[in-house]
């Protein structure tokens, strides 16, 4: 079959962009390196019943109706709000740190003085970060936002990315706030829920086309080549002139050649347990506690009634090491060296007609699930266009 357009990766990015071509009559073929579609979004049912993510816990949440109304075409929902406790001096406190988490640290009356003081500080404002509360003049609230970085996040955040504590920079961990009330919700978006029957079901509903072949177990080098110097992408060896997409990661596809890009991996160490539920939220985190950082039970989150069992999975951080087929990239570590280093990548392939990155790992950013979504469809306008 004579393809028009050639993806590389089953995930969101490939997935959505597949369909859309596929739409337009395109042929398309998707190739996959795993032997499922769905990146890390794939979903395993377990011996006893409980169907987990098998790459870490994944939420739905977006403040995008256009993302939502699009996924909706191929998957039931149910509202799915999302709660995080964290295990801190031996209580289970909500997380993001809100005001219900103050009372359940301090003694009453030295939480209703944090909370008058915070909310004369910050009217009309419904959370703060970590570095407000650390460069305000008034030292309670100094010292409570010295307390939540301490307790909540440093050791947390040393712990996921394998670096001194007293390494760590508070503008990594600036992103999650101080909620100045009692929303305990994890996520603040205007639409939040789950798929009914997982996240299988989307990429099966979504590849599932007359005009889409998907290739699993097949290495993008085995299919495809770039070569940088004559800007030309080859297909089983022979000169491509149709649209490649790519969402792999980059420095693998061009061997490496400027060096490895770094990530932080996981170990995911899955727990099956004789009994209903094994712990009080969907996902548990140990800031200061354990080896590992977080503990995630999945019935809470697929809404499955399995009596008497349940599943649980311990996330251990993990050195992402590139030559090992078992670590998964899922991090990286954003620092000028790594900044730099992909930009060489980027540079290196810019100009190859026809050739465009969509993707967590071809892009080397941090997308949301909503957030990649948006992009292939962006994307997919933007080839439109010029075609």
């Amino acid at each position: 079959m004579k393809y028009d357009v050639i993806i590389i990766g089953a995930g969101f990015a490939g997935s959505v962009l597949a369909r859309q071509f596929a739409e337009d009559n395109k042929k398309v073929l998707v190739v996959e390196k795993r032997d499922h579609i769905g990146g890390n979004m794939y979903e395993k049912t377990m011996e006893n019943g409980v169907r987990v993510h098998l790459y870490g816990p994944h939420i739905f949440h977006t403040n995008s109706k256009k993302v939502l109304d699009y996924l909706k075409q191929f998957a039931g929902f149910f509202f799915y709000e999302h709660r995080v406790v964290g295990y801190i001096d031996g209580n289970f406190v909500p997380i993001p740190f809100n005001f219900k988490s103050l009372e359940i640290l301090f003694d009453e009356k030295e939480a209703n003085e944090i909370k008058e003081k915070l909310l004369k500080a910050y009217p009309d404002t419904k959370k703060v970060s970590i570095l407000d509360l650390l460069d305000n003049q008034d030292e309670t609230i100094k010292r409570f936002g010295q307390f939540v970085y301490e307790k909540v996040f440093v050791h947390y955040t040393a712990k996921q990315w394998n670096i001194p504590i007293e390494e760590v920079d508070t503008s990594v961990i600036n992103r999650v706030p101080v909620l100045l009330g009692y929303d305990d919700r994890y996520f603040q978006d205007t639409y939040q829920y789950m798929p009914k029957n997982g996240y299988n079901e989307i990429f099966e509903n979504m590849l599932n086309h007359k005009n889409i072949e998907v290739k699993l177990s097949t290495d993008a080098k085995e299919v495809i080549s770039v070569d940088t110097e004559t800007k030309k992408i080859y297909f089983n060896k022979e000169e491509y002139q149709g649209i490649v997409i790519y969402s792999g990661a980059l420095d693998e596809l061009l061997n490496y050649s400027y060096g490895p890009l770094d990530y932080r991996s996981l170990n995911l160490v899955f727990e099956n347990k004789e009994e209903n539920y094994y712990q009080p939220n969907s996902v548990v985190n140990y800031p200061n506690d354990e080896k590992f950082t977080r503990i995630t039970e999945f019935k809470y989150l697929s809404n499955q009634i399995v009596k008497d069992h349940t599943t649980i999975l311990k996330e251990y951080p993990l050195t992402y090491d590139y030559k090992n087929p078992d670590h998964v990239p899922y991090y990286a570590i954003f620092n000028e060296k790594n900044l730099n280093l992909y930009q060489k990548y980027y540079d290196s392939v810019k100009e190859i007609p026809n050739f465009y990155l969509c993707g967590r790992l071809a892009e080397y950013k941090y997308y949301n699930m909503d957030a990649v979504v948006l992009k292939a469809l962006d994307l997919y306008e933007e080839i439109k266009g010029v075609k």
